[in-house]
């Protein structure tokens, strides 16, 4: 399943509180830290992590270039680019995934509420158990 962008996630958070991106993350500043300036900050880190994707993957397209020389040096420049990506790519994933769920689980206050669940009849108790006569004599 592919994650969410920086900008779908954008999207989302101006659906949710039916602004701009510009305007909230103005009107965030002026507040005590909430749920608002969470989703703004998340938002920023998974932004940030999709331009170093962009950025370490074209670094390494160039270093990589068939027409290059590849010197001992430049192995170590490889191998620390292709870290770095992995890195970004991780930092993407698990701050798509994170931002998500929370995206998910909130709506906005005018959304129509969820439908109540219908009513079922209620369950029969089950019947007591009855005492069985022991056939063993007594004392």
């Amino acid at each position: 399943m592919p994650h969410p962008t920086s900008a779908q996630v954008a999207a989302r958070i101006e659906e949710l509180y039916g602004a701009s991106l510009t305007d909230l993350e103005a009107h965030a500043q002026g507040q005590p830290p909430g749920m608002l300036a969470a989703l703004l900050g998340s938002h920023d880190r998974l932004s940030f992590a999709e331009q170093s994707i962009t950025f370490y993957r074209e670094r390494l397209e160039q270093l990589l270039h068939p027409e290059r020389q590849i010197s001992a040096v430049e192995v170590s420049h490889i191998f620390d680019c292709a870290r770095r990506l992995a890195e970004a790519v991780a930092v993407r994933d698990t701050q798509a995934a994170t931002t998500q769920a929370v995206l998910r689980s909130l709506c906005r206050a005018d959304a129509p509420a969820p439908e109540p669940p219908v009513a079922s009849a209620p369950a029969v108790p089950p019947a007591s158990p009855v005492p069985t006569a022991s056939t063993a004599p007594s004392r």
